[in-house]
């Protein structure tokens, strides 16, 4: 009972992580009803962009507002460049597009920063607070803010509002004068930021190498399910959920055990609630 609740909190801050790149993944399949299986490696070689800046010498926190702001831009260009023009193609051809993004930036994030371990630095103090890692306490409280000016852009400003209905009803949505096509470049440009902050967050705990995103991507897919595919909020609360599971579990059974905690939350959902537990459920007339 002593190791529940460092455990219970120590959850809460991967958590954090997992509901990010979460939310990102929900983002893009709200724009194009698939999976991005390159997310991972997209917030991967954001954060070797943000090392590569530090070893410059540029801040942490200058490097950090560089690196998201590259990110978006680089998500924009991969939607323009690569997805759109395959936007219409069949749902496998899009699929083979994410998988070999997903190989080109692993591939060249080895080529170019070699696959060696690399050290990340965390931008919070050594010292613990409240029984957590400072850096815990800090991905978490970097995590809600991002969250938390997400939230305010989609459902106060009028960017986000048309973003919003372009990824639901691009038809109507055209219809009325907004620019589905821009719309769902910023979507693409958003995600790749909060997964570029996700990265950052991660790096300092498992270390920068080229792989590193494998097992976040597969926790982050589980609590996009668990929460609703379709639902960003969801995301975020399944991410959370995610991360306490993990650490609870490794309690009991070992750490060995904790990546199949993953695939059951995500074949349970799958065979019990697809929708997940904020998703909406989908009824056609046929």
């Amino acid at each position: 009972m002593d190791q529940l609740l460092p455990q219970v909190l120590s959850g809460l801050a991967t958590g954090g992580i997992y509901a990010s790149v979460a939310l990102a993944l929900v983002m893009i399949y709200q724009a194009t009803h698939l999976v991005n299986f390159a997310q991972g490696e997209l917030a991967m070689f954001a954060t070797y962009i943000c090392w590569s800046l530090l070893q410059a010498g540029v801040p942490y926190w200058v490097a950090f507002v560089l690196t998201v702001v590259l990110a978006f831009i680089g998500g924009v260009v991969i939607e323009r460049v690569i997805i759109r023009p395959v936007e219409n193609a069949p749902v496998l051809s899009v699929v083979i597009v994410f998988i070999g993004l997903l190989v080109i930036f692993n591939s060249i994030a080895g080529w170019i920063y070699s696959y060696t371990i690399k050290p990340f630095p965390s931008p919070f103090p050594s010292q613990p607070i409240f029984g957590m890692s400072a850096h815990g306490v800090g991905s978490v409280a970097v995590t809600l803010v991002v969250l938390s000016l997400v939230f305010v852009f989609f459902r106060f400003t009028p960017l986000g509002l048309a973003m919003r209905a372009a990824a639901q009803n691009p038809v109507s949505s055209r219809l009325v004068g907004v620019r589905v096509g821009w719309m769902l470049a910023l979507g693409w440009g958003l995600a790749s930021a909060i997964g570029a902050v996700a990265g950052m967050m991660v790096a300092p705990v498992v270390f920068l190498e080229p792989n590193m995103m494998g097992g976040i991507l597969l926790y982050a897919f589980a609590a996009a399910l668990l929460g609703g595919i379709d639902s960003p909020g969801g995301a975020v609360v399944g991410g959370f959920i995610v991360g306490v599971l993990e650490n609870v579990v490794g309690i009991y059974l070992g750490t060995d055990l904790k990546l199949t905690v993953a695939l059951v939350i995500i074949v349970t959902v799958l065979v019990l609630k697809p929708s997940g537990l904020f998703g909406r459920v989908h009824v056609a007339r046929v």
